[in-house]
C-alpha cells in the first residue's frame, strides 16, 4: 500500500493525463455513487481509463466506473472523475486522494465534490440534494488525515485553515440556481465514517445529537486536499435514504445506486447552472 506520495510520483501521473488532454481544466468534479452520469454531459470528451494511469487508484465499489473524461462543460474547461476510490478498500489516504492532487498540478481552481449520502437530518428525503456547508472529518480526527505524513510544501502549507472549506460564493451560486430551477436544495453538515458498513441507529443518533445533517464514506479527504493546494470548493450530497434513527428499516448499496438515477438529472441541472455563472 502507498502509504505517502513523492512530488515525482504525483507528476508522473500528472503528465500521463497532461498527455492525453486538450487543455488545461479550470474545474475538477468528482461524482459519487450512482451519479456517474453527469459526465455524458462533457463536450468534445476525451475518456481516459484510470487503469492506463500510473500509481493512480482503481475503484473495486460499483456505482464507481473508474474513468476520467475531460472536455467541456458549459463553456468551462474541466476534468470529471466518474467514480471515486474510497478509505474502506484499503487504499491510504495520500492515495485516494491523488486525483485531487494531480487536478491541482494541472491548474485546476475550483473543486464540485459529489456524493451518495445517508439522510441523519429526519426532515430528508431520499433524492433531495444537499448543499454542504460544512464537515465533521471523524475519520480524519482520528489520525487518518491525507496530509499525515512528509508535507509537501510545493503543493501547500503544513497547517492549512479549514474554516471555510466550502467557498461561499460557490455555494451562493448554487442556491441561485436551485431558486431558479425550482430544485429542492436541502442544505447542512456532512460527516466522513470510514466505512464499510452502515451506520447503526445509535451511530446515527449521535451523528444527529452533534449536528451532522448527511453522512457517507468519502469526499471530506478530498476537500482537505483541495483546500491545502489552495482550490475553492463546492460539495453537493445526493441523499439516498432516509435517516434511520429507530433501526426500522435497511439499507445497500443497491439501494443508494437506484437513489442516484433519480438525483442525477437534478445534479446536472445544478452544476451546469453554476457552471454558467463563474
Amino acid at each position: 500500500m502507498i502509504e505517502y506520495l513523492t512530488l515525482e510520483m504525483i507528476d508522473q501521473t500528472t503528465d500521463a493525463v497532461r498527455s492525453r488532454i486538450q487543455a488545461p481544466p479550470r474545474v475538477g468534479l468528482i461524482l459519487g455513487s450512482g451519479l456517474g452520469g453527469l459526465a455524458s454531459a462533457v463536450e468534445d470528451a476525451v475518456s481516459i481509463s484510470v487503469t492506463e494511469l500510473p500509481n493512480w487508484p482503481v475503484s473495486t465499489v460499483p456505482g464507481h466506473v473508474g474513468r476520467l473524461v475531460a472536455g467541456k462543460l458549459e463553456g468551462q474547461t474541466a476534468l470529471v472523475l466518474q467514480g471515486r476510490t474510497h478509505f474502506y478498500e484499503g487504499y491510504s489516504m495520500a492515495h485516494i486522494t491523488l486525483p485531487v492532487r494531480v487536478m491541482q498540478r494541472l491548474g485546476v481552481e475550483i473543486l464540485i465534490v459529489t456524493n451518495a449520502a445517508g439522510a441523519v437530518n429526519p426532515t430528508f428525503e431520499p433524492g433531495e440534494l444537499m448543499l454542504i456547508t460544512d464537515h465533521l472529518n471523524l475519520v480524519g480526527m482520528a489520525g487518518h488525515s491525507p496530509l499525515r505524513g512528509p508535507n509537501l510544501d510545493e503543493l501547500g502549507p503544513r497547517f492549512p485553515d479549514m474554516s471555510r472549506a466550502y467557498d461561499r460564493e460557490l455555494c451562493a451560486l448554487a442556491r441561485q440556481v436551485a431558486k431558479e430551477h425550482r430544485l429542492v436544495l436541502r442544505e447542512g453538515v456532512y460527516a466522513c465514517l470510514a466505512g464499510p458498513s452502515f451506520e447503526t441507529p445509535a451511530d446515527l443518533r449521535f451523528l444527529r445529537s452533534i449536528g451532522v445533517d448527511a453522512v457517507g464514506m468519502s469526499t471530506v479527504p478530498e476537500v482537505t486536499v483541495a483546500r491545502h493546494g489552495g482550490i475553492r470548493v463546492l460539495g453537493i450530497s445526493g441523499i439516498s435514504n432516509k435517516a434511520n434513527l429507530d433501526g426500522d428499516t435497511i439499507t445497500t448499496h443497491e439501494e443508494v445506486l437506484l437513489a442516484g438515477e433519480k438525483i442525477t438529472p437534478q445534479l446536472i441541472t445544478l452544476i451546469r447552472g453554476v457552471l454558467k455563472r463563474l
